[in-house]
């Protein structure tokens, strides 16, 4: 069986380090109902995060911190909801997805079933956001090394 994350992008690539890729969630009913909805997907077919040596874990962990720090700097959501499962596809990923008050699911998990037919307006748009997030992680690439 192919990993979906090993085969393919997973999304659009805002950014790329060495050990990992960001995406931004561009397809489906997700890319709709959560606009801001990222993935950090790890560049080696890991399942899992203590798979990754210390320095690796960390180097994972505060790509996921840059990305919510953009998320929450420029949009201001509700809550940033962050999550690595990998049920589906076990290929380490970090879900970093922005949630509004008025969303489609909120409060519920973005997986739960609908609450209403909302889609958030964002405050930037998210050419913007990708553009800062790709900076962001340019600079903590270069703090890590």
């Amino acid at each position: 069986m192919t990993c979906p994350l090993c085969a393919t992008d997973g999304g659009l690539v805002v950014a790329r380090a060495p050990k990992f890729r960001v995406v931004r969630v561009v397809d489906g009913d997700e890319a709709r109902r959560f606009p801001a909805f990222y993935r950090l997907i790890w560049a080696t077919h890991v399942a899992e995060f203590s798979d990754l040596s210390v320095t690796d874990r960390h180097a994972c962990m505060e790509a996921v911190t840059g990305i919510e720090r953009v998320l929450r700097s420029l949009l201001s959501p509700t809550k940033v909801n962050l999550a690595s499962l990998g049920n589906v596809v076990p290929h380490l990923h970090w879900h970093v997805i922005a949630r509004f008050e008025g969303d489609s699911h909120f409060p519920a998990p973005v997986w739960a079933a609908a609450q209403r037919d909302t889609v958030p307006a964002l405050a930037r748009p998210l050419a913007e956001v990708d553009a800062a997030i790709a900076q962001s992680l340019a600079s903590a690439t270069r703090t890590l090394g």
